[in-house]
């Protein structure tokens, strides 16, 4: 298998450039493995479609504000700085993607506004850097107030006030993630209810959106690929949902990677660099929530992993001749 395998024709105008005018009102094409078949339906169908004995897998982590827009310190060069994870408990200090990053050498401040501005203080791989905020201001406090929220490149817009809300999942609790974990957008308050109507349970999960997810895959052959680590975590009690179901269905390639990190090491706290692509074994999870990937990157070969690559393939063929939406705003699929 070679990346170039991995690819699909998609016309521009089919990329979701705004949310749906309500959460749930996403079109959901269903897969069925089994049977080799799938059908157009609707989101709103998806807790029709559990069992008593499933368990539904949410990741909780809710997306930062993480974009910052300043300049050079006595200088008129405009700078963009992406938070990617916070390197201590005080979270002054963050590694972070800086623009233009070969122009800012270690030392230089950035300023963001009269009061709250950043030093450079080294150098990563891949073109990261480690960035320490100067002040006593809260970090966190100034993201609310300054930062604006990591839309992909893909959506071609600036984000609005309204992408605060609809850029995060309704039930995101643990902030940390640089990109939303997109499968979850589509539920809602009732969609949860209907879900335990249906016999199904709920167990939370949290996996902080990084590098690791969104990172291109760079080499034909892909299973040398080197995914970034992210941070997860699952309460015992959620585990123990999990360990129990007569079937997980995790909503999202994050939900799938932090279950399948745990089922592999035992571990429910931790950091996973997990690469799931064809020929992977999956220990747990028996049904997968997602919205339609990119092109020849690591989600899509994760979802071909899942599903089987013809399949997956010739259903994402099947989306753009129906005019699904895709990406992050876009529609989903339930591989069963």
């Amino acid at each position: 298998m070679r990346l170039s395998d991995f690819h699909y024709e998609l016309p521009e105008e089919l990329i979701a450039q705004e949310p749906p005018a309500e959460r749930d009102a996403a079109r959901m094409l269903v897969l069925h493995r089994v049977e080799q078949r799938f059908e157009d339906r609707a989101f709103r169908d998806f807790p029709s479609l559990l069992q008593a004995g499933d368990c539904v897998v949410l990741n909780e982590s809710r997306v930062l504000p993480s974009r910052l827009f300043g300049h050079r310190e006595g200088r008129d060069t405009k700078v963009e700085v992406l938070l990617l994870e916070p390197l201590g408990g005080n979270a002054r200090e963050w590694r972070a993607l800086v623009r233009p990053g070969r122009k800012l050498r270690v030392g230089e401040i950035v300023r963001f506004d009269d009061s709250f501005a950043a030093e450079i203080v080294a150098h990563g791989e891949r073109g990261e850097r480690t960035v320490r905020f100067m002040g006593d201001e809260n970090v966190y406090d100034v993201l609310d107030r300054l930062g604006h929220m990591p839309l992909p490149p893909y959506i071609k817009r600036t984000d609005s006030v309204a992408d605060r809300e609809r850029y995060q999942t309704v039930f995101g609790r643990e902030r940390g993630s640089v990109a939303a974990p997109t499968a979850g957008l589509h539920f809602t308050g009732e969609i949860l209810d209907r879900i335990g109507d249906a016999g199904a349970s709920v167990a939370r999960v949290t996996l902080h959106v990084g590098l690791g997810t969104f990172q291109p895959v760079e080499r034909e052959d892909f299973e040398n690929h080197q995914l970034h680590f992210e941070r997860y975590s699952i309460p015992e009690a959620a585990w123990a949902e999990i360990d129990a179901a007569r079937r997980v269905v995790a909503v999202g390639t994050t939900s799938v990677r932090t279950v399948e990190s745990a089922a592999r090491t035992g571990a429910l706290h931790g950091s996973t660099n997990l690469f799931l692509y064809p020929g992977c074994e999956f220990k747990r999870t028996g049904a997968m929530l997602t919205n339609f990937h990119l092109p020849g990157t690591s989600l899509l070969l994760l979802v071909c992993a899942f599903a089987g690559t013809e399949f997956a393939l010739a259903a994402y063929r099947h989306a753009v001749m129906e005019r699904y939406r895709f990406f992050s705003y876009g529609d989903c699929m339930l591989i069963l």
